[in-house]
């Protein structure tokens, strides 16, 4: 009967410190993030703004086929303030699209010249093409941030 007992005892007491485990692991700082993001200088309401961000220096500034890549859609307004959730710590670049006919592409004119608004993450200037990863890439912790895009237009 004793042997029972101390077996009983011993079992209590590993789920006792297993539950003492799980309460103090719920109590360690969040692993994740939040990237706020408030896009200014829209020129209309018209459509959505897509916005995407990944760590992936190839995948940018589309993102297509980044399993990893975080993405937002919002309604355009004249300012538009948008979330990424629940981000993993890493080095990313942000890729915003004013989809004003919502038709889920960057559309061209001539030449190919965007027609609808772009912007990137710490402002990347554009000369013949999109901003290298490097020049939007920004540090992201698991300290939630903000970050402000201005929206820009070339025709």
């Amino acid at each position: 009967m004793r042997d029972r007992q101390g077996h009983l005892g011993r079992i209590c007491a590993i789920g006792l410190l297993g539950s003492a485990t799980l309460l103090l692991a719920g109590n360690t700082p969040r692993d994740t993030g939040s990237v706020k993001v408030t896009v200014n200088d829209l020129r209309n309401s018209n459509g959505v703004v897509r916005a995407c961000m990944t760590t992936n220096p190839k995948q940018f500034p589309k993102c297509r086929g980044d399993v990893n890549a975080y993405s937002v859609v919002v309604s355009a307004q004249s300012s538009v303030t948008l979330t990424f959730k629940g981000v993993k710590p890493g080095r990313y670049a942000i890729a915003l699209l004013h989809d004003e006919n919502n038709n889920g592409k960057a559309d061209r004119a001539l030449m190919m010249m965007p027609t609808e608004g772009y912007g990137f993450s710490r402002d990347a200037k554009v000369s013949m093409g999109p901003p290298k990863f490097s020049a939007a890439a920004f540090d992201v912790t698991a300290t939630d941030q903000t970050q402000t895009i201005r929206m820009r237009y070339m025709l």
